[in-house]
């Protein structure tokens, strides 16, 4: 039994005693620990495919912020990589592939794995669980089809990823099948992760908002949704679209658990437009973190009465910057910890 499983008990729908709270890129460069144990390794690759020093840093913000959860300290890039496409991780940059998808011949090079080359971050997850021992839950997550495939056909990050939106308009029976192949291959390392110790998943839609909602339908939710169906049945499945508000009602229909939102909806809008009771997960802007503890304060106070008592929590609607000021996190998460809601907004 995990001795904090108020993360676990919000996505099971239940009643809690307070509003769980963790953050996306909490194991990060905000952390000077991090910092310290990122000095062990020769590069961002070897960092990560370290299962000792990804253990460490996963379990650094649960000891040092406090969090509700642990997120494996992972890339969703290992992905394409473990499929044959290998990448490198430029220094204020971002990743580069020295191959890309454009031609049915790449997509015959693109294989399905069975997860037997990603053994580094199932052995990570054993060892971080081993650490956590039952104090908290571990999330294992990975990027979504659609995100996998921006990144391959662009080569790199891109503000507009017109690559990848040109393979799908142009060759769109090509795309499914780089997204069929990334599914299924998706879908072995998410059974693996779960194998391995991981007590929830997170899928990361980063590239989103990039899509027209027609388009998001077709080339990202249907395989985001055949992930679902395999992995709800065993563990609860959390399911984050950057920017695509257009799509929650979409997501809304498939089977997880919970819907991340970025920090540009509402949160009392979000709850209008979904179901009754749907968990979500969000969406303070991570900026916020910058300003002074009276503005923090308050705006997470607006944000959790917004989305009410239980079936809520608590993170940001994005990743932690580098050069947030770590004491913000702090008092960011201690304004969680210790909210009273408001006596209308209880359920």
């Amino acid at each position: 039994m995990i001795k904090n499983d108020l993360i676990l008990r919000t996505l099971r729908g239940e009643e809690t005693e307070r509003c769980p709270v963790w953050l996306m890129r909490q194991a990060g460069r905000v952390l000077p620990e991090y910092r310290a144990t990122r000095s062990k390794a020769k590069d961002f690759l070897s960092f990560v495919k370290s299962p000792e020093l990804a253990a460490e840093v996963t379990l650094q913000p649960v000891d040092i912020l406090g969090v509700d959860a642990a997120i494996i300290f992972s890339d969703i890039l290992v992905v394409p990589e473990a499929m044959g496409f290998p990448y490198t991780m430029v220094e204020s940059q971002g990743p580069r592939f020295t191959k890309t998808i454009g031609c049915e011949q790449d997509v015959k090079d693109l294989k399905i794995s069975d997860a037997n080359e990603l053994g580094y971050v199932l052995r990570a997850i054993q060892l971080s669980k081993k650490e956590i021992g039952n104090r908290v839950p571990l999330i294992g997550f990975c990027g979504a089809p659609w995100t996998i495939l921006a990144y391959l056909a662009e080569g790199s990050g891109s503000k507009t990823f017109s690559k990848a939106k040109n393979l799908i308009y142009s060759k769109p029976a090509l795309a499914h099948e780089v997204l069929s192949k990334i599914t299924k291959t998706s879908i072995h390392y998410l059974n693996a992760q779960v194998e391995a110790g991981a007590d929830i998943i997170q899928i990361f839609d980063s590239w989103a908002g990039v899509l027209t909602p027609e388009m998001y339908r077709e080339f990202s939710l249907r395989y985001i949704e055949e992930i679902c169906d395999e992995i709800q049945k065993k563990v609860p499945v959390i399911v984050f679209a950057k920017d695509a508000h257009f799509a929650l009602k979409d997501i809304d229909k498939i089977k997880c658990s919970g819907i991340g939102l970025d920090w540009t909806i509402d949160p009392a809008s979000a709850r209008r437009m979904l179901s009754p009771g749907r968990i979500l997960q969000g969406n303070a802007d991570p900026c916020l973190l910058y300003a002074n503890e009276l503005k923090i304060k308050s705006d997470t106070k607006k944000m959790l009465d917004g989305f009410g008592k239980n079936h809520h929590i608590a993170n940001l609607g994005h990743g932690l910057y580098p050069d947030l000021p770590l004491e913000k996190v702090k008092y960011f998460i201690s304004c969680v910890k210790s909210h009273t809601y408001e006596p209308q907004l209880t359920s």
